[in-house]
C-alpha cells in the first residue's frame, strides 16, 4: 500500500474518534435529565455540577460543539482528498474520496457515538462534561458572534429569538413524561392521575373541586339547641355552616368537636347551650382562588373549611382541604362516606350519573378522559355540547361517549347514562 495512504489512515481514525466525542456530548448534553442532574449536584457531584453548568445556556453549548465537530470532519475529508487526489490520476479521486469520508463519518463519527450516547444520556453527559465545557470556553467568542448573526438574519424576517420563556413548558414537559411512561406500562394509572392532579392545582379554581351549594348540609341557626345537636349527630360531616333567616346569609361555621367540648362543659345541659358562641367565623374566599393558593392558606391559616362566594358575594358552594388533597391522592373515604356518591356502574361498562356528579370525580371512578375544560359537571357538558338543554329520552355522542337524558326537572337535568368509550364497550 501506498505509504502516503498508510500514514492518512490512523490520521483519519485520530480525527474521527474526536468528533464521535464531540457527537456524543452534543447527543447526551441534550438529553441528560436536567432533575437527575441536579439531585446528583446537590450531593457533591461535580461533573453533575458541569453538565448544568452547560445546559444552562444550551445554544452556546451546542453552537460550540457543532463548531468543533464540524472543523474536525471538514479537516479529515480534506485531508483524504488531497492525499487520494495525489495518488490516484484522473478524476476519481474526489468521488472516492467523497464516498469513503461521508461512510466513515456517518458511521463511526455520528451513527455509533450518538446511538451510545441516547442509551446512557446521563452517565456519557457526566463522562464528557469536562472537554465540552472546554471547548465552550475556546469558542464562546465565535459562537456568540455567529448567534448575533443568525438573531439578525431571522429578524429581518419577523422571527424574534428573544421570545418570553414558557412558564407552563415545565409543567407540560413533566405532564408528557407521565403519560409517555404510563403507556409504557411503568407508571400506574393511579400514579399518573395523583402527579397530573399536583400539576393541575396551579390551574384550577376552587369553583371546579367545590361542593355545589344545592349539596350542602346547612342548619337554621335560630333552631332548638336539642334539634341542633341530634342534626349534627345524624349529620356525616363535622363542619356544618349555620344560616339565618335565608340559606346565604352564613353566620358561622358550627364544628362538631366544639359542640362536645361544650356539652361536656356544660355538664350534658343541652337547652342552655349557646350555639351563636359555640359556632366559628365563616371563612369566605372568591371562585376564582386558584387550588394552589388555597392549599397554602389551609395550610397557613391551620382551617380546613372555606365557604365560596361569586362576585355579588353570593354563596356558591364549599371546598375543603380534603378537597383539595384528593385531586392529587384520589377520593379520600372514611366510615361516614359514601364509597362514590352520585355515580353508579353498571355491568355493561356504562355509568347512570346524577346530573351535578363533576365530571373529574366520573373520570376518577370510570377511569375515562371526559374534557372538564368547558365545564364542571357531567349535565354541564353535556349542556354546552347540545348548546340547549335536552329533554329526557334525548341522546348525544360527545367526546367518543354516548350520553342518553335520564330525568330532568325544570331546567335541570338531574340523571343521564353515559356509555363507555365506543370502541371499548363490553358486550
Amino acid at each position: 500500500m501506498n505509504p502516503a495512504i498508510v500514514a492518512l489512515i490512523p490520521i483519519v481514525f485520530g480525527l474521527l474518534a474526536v468528533s464521535a466525542v464531540f457527537s456524543a456530548a452534543e447527543t447526551a448534553l441534550t438529553a441528560a435529565s436536567r432533575a437527575r442532574m441536579h439531585t446528583l449536584e446537590r450531593e457533591g457531584d461535580k461533573a453533575a455540577g458541569r453538565v448544568n453548568k452547560l445546559i444552562s445556556d444550551q445554544e452556546t453549548m451546542i453552537g460550540a460543539v457543532l463548531l468543533g465537530n464540524n472543523l474536525i470532519n471538514i479537516l479529515a475529508s480534506a485531508l483524504t482528498t488531497d492525499v487520494l487526489i495525489k495518488q490516484i490520476p484522473g478524476p476519481w479521486a474526489v468521488p472516492i474520496a467523497t464516498a469513503t469520508m461521508t461512510v466513515l463519518v456517518l458511521v463511526f463519527a455520528e451513527v455509533l457515538p450518538k446511538s451510545l450516547a441516547i442509551q446512557r444520556s446521563d452517565d456519557v453527559a457526566r463522562a464528557l462534561s469536562g472537554p465540552a465545557l472546554i471547548v465552550v470556553r475556546l469558542f464562546g467568542p465565535i459562537i456568540y458572534t455567529i448567534q448575533w448573526v443568525v438573531r439578525r438574519t431571522l429578524k429581518l424576517f419577523g422571527i424574534r429569538m428573544d421570545m418570553d420563556f414558557d412558564v407552563l413548558a415545565a409543567h407540560e414537559e413533566i405532564r408528557g413524561a407521565v403519560e409517555y411512561h404510563h403507556s409504557e406500562g411503568l407508571v400506574e394509572g393511579g400514579d399518573r392521575r395523583m402527579l397530573g392532579g399536583v400539576l393541575d392545582l396551579s390551574e384550577m379554581d376552587v369553583a371546579e373541586v367545590m361542593v355545589h351549594r344545592r349539596s350542602i348540609g346547612m342548619l337554621d341557626a335560630t333552631l332548638p339547641p336539642r334539634e341542633l345537636v341530634n342534626a349534627v349527630l345524624a349529620s356525616p360531616h363535622t363542619r356544618i355552616p349555620l344560616y339565618r333567616d335565608d340559606a346565604d346569609n352564613i353566620v358561622g361555621v358550627l364544628h362538631a368537636k366544639d359542640l362536645l367540648k361544650a356539652l361536656a362543659d356544660g355538664a350534658g345541659a343541652i337547652e342552655t347551650l349557646d350555639i351563636a358562641a359555640i359556632a366559628r367565623e365563616p371563612w369566605f374566599i372568591p371562585d376564582t382562588t386558584k387550588l394552589k393558593d388555597q392549599l397554602n392558606a389551609f395550610l397557613k391559616a391551620r382551617v380546613h373549611f372555606a365557604l365560596v362566594v361569586d362576585e355579588y358575594g353570593a354563596l356558591m358552594g364549599l371546598v375543603t382541604l380534603e378537597d383539595i388533597l384528593e385531586e392529587f391522592v384520589g377520593e379520600i373515604d372514611d366510615e361516614h362516606d359514601a364509597v362514590v356518591e352520585g355515580v353508579r356502574k353498571l355491568p355493561d361498562g356504562s355509568a347512570n350519573v346524577e346530573g351535578t356528579v363533576t365530571i373529574r370525580d366520573l373520570n376518577r371512578f370510570m377511569d375515562w378522559q371526559l374534557p372538564d375544560d368547558d365545564a364542571v359537571t357531567i349535565a354541564g357538558l353535556v349542556i354546552h355540547e347540545a348548546q340547549t338543554i335536552p329533554e329526557q329520552g334525548q341522546k348525544f355522542i360527545f367526546h367518543g361517549h354516548r350520553f342518553e337524558i335520564l330525568s330532568r326537572r325544570r331546567n335541570q337535568i338531574t340523571r343521564l347514562s353515559v356509555s363507555p368509550p365506543l370502541g371499548a364497550e363490553q358486550p
